[in-house]
């Protein structure tokens, strides 16, 4: 179970944050409150539990009925679909400044399982909505999120294309580097969270073809790999290898 830093009735919820509370959080610029004023902000406070999940734990499962949505502020989380048959299938990954939960079906499409410490905002599904409702604002930022994960669907689905294994792998950590740099990550090391069968899966490869990928781009300086994650040495390279 996850381990919930304050009581269900200590509102507003300031566990881990400054005085300021959500007016001062670090996440807030980068994630849809950046289209809130301060006293919304204390609104959307109010409404907030802070909750804080080990690696490995699950936020949803799949299927189950989706009663909250998170904002992750700390961590990242990786996002699952099981098939029929039994495989699994990694949509995705969130990371800090993302919303999970605010898909229209009321039961979840994916199971979310943290790949780290992660610590989130949540907010009662219903309660979230309402507010939505009276901020016409809120309401376009989060259009605006959902067109922007549009955008990372398509770009999954060219990369599950016609694209062969170096592009795919190449394009993943271009696309990573990417996401990072819109929340203000611009570490010389690209953190891999994700292991390499999580890679994989969200590829359609096999975990050794990743591998080898990767690999291969280390002993041509394309990146190093280091603890962690990936150097990128040889940006231009990388570039034309994702085609």
């Amino acid at each position: 179970m996850p381990s919930e830093t304050c009581a269900p009735d200590q509102h507003p919820c300031r566990h881990g944050r400054t005085e300021g509370g959500c007016t001062e959080c670090r996440v807030r610029l980068v994630s849809v409150c950046a289209a809130l004023t301060g006293d919304e902000l204390d609104e959307l406070e109010g409404l907030s539990r802070h909750v804080a999940f080990d690696a490995r734990q699950t936020l949803f499962s799949q299927d189950e009925e989706a009663t909250a949505v998170f904002n992750i502020t700390e961590g990242a989380v990786r996002l699952l679909r099981l098939l029929p048959d039994g495989r699994r299938h990694v949509m995705g990954f969130a990371l800090i400044g993302d919303f999970l939960g605010l898909a229209l079906p009321e039961r979840q499409t994916v199971t979310a399982e943290a790949l780290s410490p992660v610590a989130v905002c949540r907010f009662e599904r219903r309660a979230f909505q309402d507010l939505v409702a009276r901020k016409p604002h809120l309401l376009q930022r989060l259009h605006e999120r959902a067109g922007y994960e549009l955008g990372l669907a398509q770009d999954q689905m060219m990369l599950l294309g016609r694209r062969g294994a170096e592009e795919k792998v190449a394009g993943f950590l271009l696309a990573l580097r990417e996401r990072y740099a819109e929340i203000g990550l611009t570490s010389v090391t690209l953190e891999l969270p994700m292991g390499r069968q999580d890679i994989a899966d969200h590829l359609g490869l096999t975990i050794e073809t990743v591998s080898r990928t990767l690999s291969r781009f280390d002993r041509e300086k394309v990146i190093l790999i280091v603890p962690g994650g990936v150097r990128l040495l040889d940006l231009g390279r990388l570039k034309r290898l994702a085609g």
